[in-house]
């Protein structure tokens, strides 16, 4: 049978609490808004009693939803929990979420309390958060480094005290995906009023097992995973949401049919926003998010993707909200992905023009790592050009610098003889202008001179646009010229000037 898994969203106060996330109201209800959009089941919208900022967040995050739980941590003590009820009560659905430690190092050495005081306690915060909601949920911090029985203990007695969910956090992200099984194998079966209660699992990335150990643990019989967008959190972070809702969903087969109610194709868009309001980017390869999860660049898989998607994609980026998949054009890429990706962008070349221009972009491709649609556009604009070239370079040399006058020497070819000529100038693009002039006997007057870069990167292709008036024709001309190096670039631009002169003539 189906078994629904519960997404608990605890970006808003797990996630802030990753160094420099910090959102003020504004921005967090904005979060809120598109979690709710994204259909996730409960939303941790901070910590009441850590500040007033945080209780007037909760505030206002609990009258603008209508949909999900809306939660708010507070620890074992009657001023939390009475903070955590103030800032929850216009919300639509609430809970409490209170929680204190269980693990030897933190019993003995943070609280300084007895196990029994401790179990006290937890008992006491669960009765007296009931008191301001119904739904109460409990977590015994640093768990997977806690005695299994005295775990047992004080959930058995938690849930006899009210609480409708119990959470074993992996806090310090220490256990493996076998060992937080185990647990939650043990808990559900020593626990005995365990089937009143939800059972929810918290895990932490600092050994980069938190998506992992929460999969085990829903295995295991977990109920509910706590988890944030981009898996931000709390040092190396929490487990990612998109990770977690994706593999319950592409691998339905081996996670016996457990599902979630999450709309995955918001999760990109979700996946954006928090990245920036938060400031923290995701990384390339960031699994279901990544910029590259869905871009192919090898050869071999740009061919196998363009004959069928699912060689190399196990889901379709349209199912997480991201328009369609991307042939990444660089030095491992073949002619197959070359040709698909001209196609796409509207030119109908011949095979002997593609190999002409895959020779073009295989040398592009050894200065770039990444070659853009703007690339290609630019080298077939510069490798077929409706202007017959009187003139082709062939060579560029500059010297340039403040212990030497700018020189440029340059090789041109025309009808198949090759002219060679050098020039001095104010500097190197002024040099290479007067030396193509030498060699052309074509005189002109530059009006303008205008650089773009048409890609991004430091290895950007740069666009040069220059309008010269040839006094000879008493005409002014523009040309056009690209390249990764910007003299080079201005060659272009200018002898293409020269070109069009010379065909006027």
């Amino acid at each position: 049978m189906s078994r629904k898994i519960i997404i608990f969203d605890t970006t808003l106060r797990d996630g802030e609490q990753s160094p420099g996330a910090s959102m003020n109201i504004h921005e967090k209800v904005a979060i809120a808004k598109q979690l709710e959009k994204l259909g996730v089941d409960v939303i941790e919208a901070g910590f009441a009693a850590a500040s007033p900022g945080d209780m007037e967040a909760i505030s206002e995050v609990s009258k603008s939803l209508e949909k999900p739980i809306i939660a708010s941590l507070a620890r074992a003590v009657k001023k939390d929990i009475e903070a955590a009820a103030e800032a929850l009560k216009d919300a639509k659905r609430k809970r409490i979420h209170t929680f204190i430690a269980t693990s030897p190092i933190h019993v003995e050495k943070k609280l300084g309390m007895s196990y029994e005081a401790v179990k006290e306690a937890a008992i006491d915060a669960v009765k007296y958060a009931r008191n301001f909601a119904d739904d109460v949920e409990f977590s015994a911090e640093d768990a997977t480094r806690s005695d299994w029985d005295y775990l047992c203990e004080i959930f058995e007695e938690v849930i006899k005290a009210g609480a409708s969910t119990i959470n074993i956090p992996d806090t310090v992200g220490y256990t493996t995906p076998q060992e937080y099984y185990d647990l939650i194998s043990y808990i559900l079966n020593k626990v005995p009023n365990i089937d009143k209660a939800v059972v929810s699992v918290h895990c932490h990335n600092d050994l980069g097992m938190a998506v992992a150990n929460s999969l085990s643990a829903v295995l295991a019989g977990a109920n509910q995973v706590e988890c944030t967008i981009n898996g931000i959190g709390e040092r190396a972070g929490n487990a990612a949401l998109e990770e977690i809702v994706m593999a319950l969903k592409v691998r339905a087969d081996f996670y016996k049919d457990c599902y979630t109610d999450v709309n995955t194709r918001e999760i990109y868009t979700t996946s954006r926003l928090v990245s920036k309001l938060t400031g923290l980017k995701v990384q390339r390869n960031k699994a279901v998010v990544g910029k590259n999860a869905f871009a192919h660049e090898a050869g071999i898989h740009q061919d196998g993707v363009i004959k069928e998607k699912s060689t190399y994609e196990i889901m379709k980026p349209e199912d997480v909200g991201i328009d369609t998949s991307k042939l990444v054009l660089g030095k491992h890429s073949g002619r197959h992905g070359l040709e698909e990706r001209l196609k796409e962008l509207g030119y109908s070349l011949n095979k002997e023009q593609i190999d002409e221009l895959f020779v073009e972009f295989k040398k592009l491709a050894d200065k770039k790592k990444e070659i853009y649609d703007e690339d290609l556009i630019a080298l077939v604009e510069d490798k077929f050009k409706l202007t017959p070239q009187v003139y082709e370079l062939v060579s560029l040399q500059v010297v340039a610098g403040n212990a030497a006058s700018p020189t440029a020497t340059l090789k041109l070819v025309k009808n198949g003889e090759e002219f060679e000529d050098a020039a001095l100038g104010d500097g190197p693009v002024d040099a290479t202008f007067k030396a193509l002039e030498r060699i052309t006997y074509v005189k002109g007057r530059l009006i303008s001179y205008d650089i773009q870069a048409l890609t991004e990167g430091k290895d950007a292709i740069g666009e040069v646009v220059v309008k010269v008036y040839f006094p000879s024709i008493d005409t002014t001309i523009i040309g056009r010229g690209t390249s990764t190096d910007i003299i080079e670039a201005s060659a272009k631009a200018y002898l293409d000037a020269i070109n069009k002169a010379l065909m006027r003539m």
